[in-house]
């Protein structure tokens, strides 16, 4: 499988069939938060709460998400601890679904059947933006957050631009817990120092770096494309060195066409690098490969969002640093993971005082330094965040802000998904022509015209 070409009908099947493979697996009962119910009941209960919410405080709270990795666990955790202190009485199902990393894939599956059928959960993860406006605000299955946003005050502490993102007909829908960098570079400090060259900052020194790299018996970029996502997000990063921001939003309304020049030098440099990748980066899932960073004779360097940072610190590694992705410096690719309020949410008042949760500056404070991540709010705890996560915060402040095609905050999902295929192509035939073409159709599938 791992060497074959996907198409969306394939990738979407196998999202089908993994959220059914999940579906059956949390019956087994994986582990739940503290203090909450196991996924068991998550997963088959929601029809049961359907004659009648329990009084404020009391009940049962589903959250879905795709949130099970070293550092993702344990900030979900300390918002649910938060939750419960507030609310000792509320049973959480934390409805988590493993094989979700990037997109959401098993996760998504069955919550878009949850949701079709009218039995959603109180809540769940979604990427703020279009994957959120197109998969359920626009098809009328989410309650519009205006009135959260003013009682609760998050219009004060939420940046305008954010809100905006988050915002369809004039309305919020769903409430930010915290801001990702998609465009980070990764490095081992003890790699690049035995092949005596230091962390790129363009393109061009990365293929010098990496050819240093080579000779040294070090592969230079860690790469898992198993299944398609992973390379749509390296992409993205070398497609903000390539275009200046107002070409790369353009390539989201017409104005940009994908078949620029500054596409295909962005597809080149991505074929070249696969040179320098892990060999076995075909066969290498996105799950796997921080275990692989990590390892004595893993790779170098990883493109790769900044829950990367959550992630290693929860493996107690500690031998690497960070920068932009080449050719990126001064570019923030921003991503938000946020909830929502479903229609017929089935615990509708607890959903809301969770959603209240997320948004606090308590609860920002308590997940992003876990997570990776820097908080949506604009007035936190700094004594609480770490080295990298302050220079986030300040690289936000002042850097341009561009939406992250992968993580769904660009385009609708329908888009995100023949992106995702059409450089899988790419990775596996190393075609930079027939990877362009199917990009190209993709966009006018997707519509984007001037």
């Amino acid at each position: 499988m791992s060497e074959a070409k996907f198409n969306r009908r394939r990738f979407l099947q196998m999202s089908a069939l993994g959220a059914g493979g999940a579906l059956l697996a949390a019956c087994a009962a994986p582990a739940a938060a503290p203090g909450a119910a196991s996924s068991a009941a998550a997963t088959t209960a929601p029809a049961a709460a359907a004659g009648g919410e329990a009084a404020a405080g009391t009940g049962a709270l589903e959250i879905f998400s795709w949130w099970t990795s070293g550092g993702e666990v344990e900030a979900l955790n300390a918002l649910y601890e938060i939750f419960s202190a507030e609310y000792p009485d509320v049973e959480i199902q934390n409805a988590a679904l493993a094989g979700g990393a990037g997109q959401g894939g098993n996760m998504k599956a069955l919550l878009e059947t949850r949701m079709m059928g009218g039995q959603p959960p109180d809540s769940f993860q979604v990427h703020l933006g279009r994957e959120l406006i197109d998969s359920h605000v626009i098809p009328g299955r989410m309650e519009p957050l205006d009135w959260l946003y003013e009682e609760a005050g998050f219009n004060e502490v939420f940046p305008q631009e954010l809100i905006d993102i988050a915002s369809y007909d004039g309305k919020p829908w769903s409430v930010p817990v915290n801001i990702h960098r998609a465009n980070v570079l990764w490095y081992r400090t003890d790699k690049l120092e035995q092949a005596g060259v230091e962390a790129p900052t363009t393109w061009d020194e990365f293929f010098t770096a990496a050819e240093a790299l080579k000779a040294a018996g070090i592969p230079a970029l860690a790469v898992a494309e198993n299944e398609p996502n992973f390379s749509g997000h390296v992409f993205e990063c070398i497609l903000n060195a390539v275009l200046d921001p107002d070409q790369y939003r353009g390539l989201f309304t017409g104005a940009t066409s994908w078949e620029d020049a500054g596409v295909t030098e962005a597809l080149e440099i991505l074929n070249r690098a696969y040179d320098y990748a892990n060999e076995d980066y075909l066969s290498t899932s996105w799950g796997d490969i921080n275990d692989r960073y990590v390892a004595d004779d893993g790779p170098a360097m990883m493109i790769m969002g900044d829950w990367t940072h959550g992630v290693l610190k929860s493996k107690g590694f500690t031998n690497y640093h960070w920068a932009p992705a080449p050719g990126t410096a001064g570019k923030f690719i921003v991503l938000s993971d946020s909830f929502g309020l479903p229609v017929n949410a089935p615990h509708r008042d607890n959903a809301i005082n969770f959603l209240k949760i997320c948004g606090s500056q308590a609860g920002q404070d308590a997940f992003n330094p876990i997570k990776g991540s820097i908080p949506a709010r604009t007035d936190p705890d700094l004594s609480v965040y770490d080295e990298y996560l302050l220079s986030a915060m300040e690289d936000f402040k002042s850097n341009t802000l561009v939406p992250s095609i992968q993580h769904g905050a660009a385009a609708k999902q329908s888009f995100v998904l023949d992106y995702a295929i059409a450089i899988n192509i790419l990775a596996t035939t190393r075609d930079v022509a027939q990877s362009q073409a199917e990009l190209v159709r993709a966009a006018g599938d997707a519509e984007f015209v001037a």
